[in-house]
């Protein structure tokens, strides 16, 4: 089974790898950051707290990753609260179960997230930490909020990614780190066709020699 487990901070480019990635190579796709999101989601829709991890544990056992929908789950709102939710332990180990079965089903996939290649997918054979500079990530995040109609400032957006990643990188389950033997894709600056090149060049040695 193949898996690819690719990580990183949020804006970095890596969902776009990802689906570039597994489309390339004929595999499925799971952006682990829509589960979290859809947990969040659904607490929002009950009206339920953010801290109630029951609830949350409860609202991952029922969800069906077949009925993920980006657009949909792409609110600053529903990105904040699923930060919020994402450190819940027992949250945590749910939905990793569901992803690992969602990986393990033919022909394989690739994961993208925040604990892919450290926790979901210790052993997958390629593993990729995209990162950039958050002035580059906010820049990025900005125009795309943009252009989805969102009256947003750079400045705005910058501080936000900081405060998600200090608290990805700060949360005591399964903080946002490369795993050692991760390769590291600076995406700072590269365009997204030089940062795909890279990166298939990478995925396709490491399945070769798998």
């Amino acid at each position: 089974m193949t898996v690819v487990a690719i990580d990183g901070p949020a804006a970095s480019g890596k969902g776009t790898l990802a689906r570039r990635l597994a489309a390339y190579f004929g595999l499925r796709h799971l952006d682990t950051g829509l589960t979290y999101r859809a947990v969040a989601e659904q607490l929002l829709k009950m009206g339920a707290d953010l801290d109630d991890e029951d609830a949350a544990v409860a609202a991952a056992e029922t969800l069906d990753f077949s009925t993920l929908n980006p657009k949909r789950l792409a609110s600053h709102t529903i990105g904040e609260a699923a930060s919020r939710v994402a450190v819940m332990p027992r949250l945590r180990l749910a939905l990793r179960e569901k992803q690992r079965d969602f990986a393990c089903a033919p022909p394989g996939a690739v994961l993208d997230g925040r604990d892919i290649g450290t926790v979901v997918f210790p052993d997958a054979p390629a593993k990729l930490y995209v990162t950039a500079s958050p002035e580059t990530r906010a820049r990025r995040r900005a125009l795309e909020m943009r252009a989805g109609g969102s009256d947003i400032s750079e400045a705005g957006v910058l501080a936000d990614l900081k405060r998600r990643d200090e608290r990805d990188m700060a949360r005591a389950d399964s903080p946002l780190r490369p795993a050692p033997d991760a390769y590291l894709l600076d995406t700072t600056d590269l365009d997204i066709e030089a940062a795909f090149r890279a990166a298939v060049d990478y995925v396709g040695r490491k399945i070769a020699r798998g």
